[in-house]
């Protein structure tokens, strides 16, 4: 039995079974019950729709940039152990207590390097994916600007 926070809540289970045109039927019913005049439901409900599948989308490109993060850092710890292997391997052939310290310096430096370069693969992977999922949202906050724009203008004015 899971004991930890993935046993109260399954982010999988959630966005398999999460279905955006379910809510916005609910959505949609909702509205249609309060019979606003001037107001277009079915435009409302449209926008609405488009900023789950937006949000649905985002998510998505966030949760695939984690998974690739994730299987990268797997790689990266693979090649580690791979590597101090090598060095172990290395250091026993080494000869003079020189040799040693100067082979140690050596390896220390590459590891130094090989880490700081891992590191900036990843911190890139990870503005890439938030990059991605941040222009999505943007892009449709913007869209559902110049729809309430639209809509505002659309609304009946009353008469004097």
């Amino acid at each position: 039995m899971a004991t930890g926070p993935e046993a109260l809540f399954d982010v999988t289970k959630f966005m398999k079974d999460f279905d955006p045109t379910k809510m916005v039927d609910e959505f949609s019913k909702m509205m249609k019950q309060y019979k606003l005049p001037g107001v277009d439901i079915d435009s409302v409900v449209a926008s609405q729709k488009k900023n789950l599948e937006a949000l649905t989308s985002a998510n998505r490109v966030a949760f695939e940039g984690l998974q690739a993060v994730a299987k990268r850092q797997a790689e990266i710890l693979q090649e580690t152990m791979n590597e101090a292997s090598k060095a172990v391997d290395s250091m026993s052939k080494a000869g003079s207590p020189p040799e040693v310290a100067a082979k140690q310096a050596e390896l220390a430096k590459d590891a130094f390097e090989r880490a700081l370069g891992n590191m900036k693969e990843l911190a890139d992977m990870v503005t890439k994916a938030n990059q991605e999922a941040t222009s999505t949202i943007n892009s449709r906050i913007s869209a559902t600007l110049d729809e309430i724009k639209e809509l505002a203008l659309k609304m009946k004015q009353p008469t004097a």
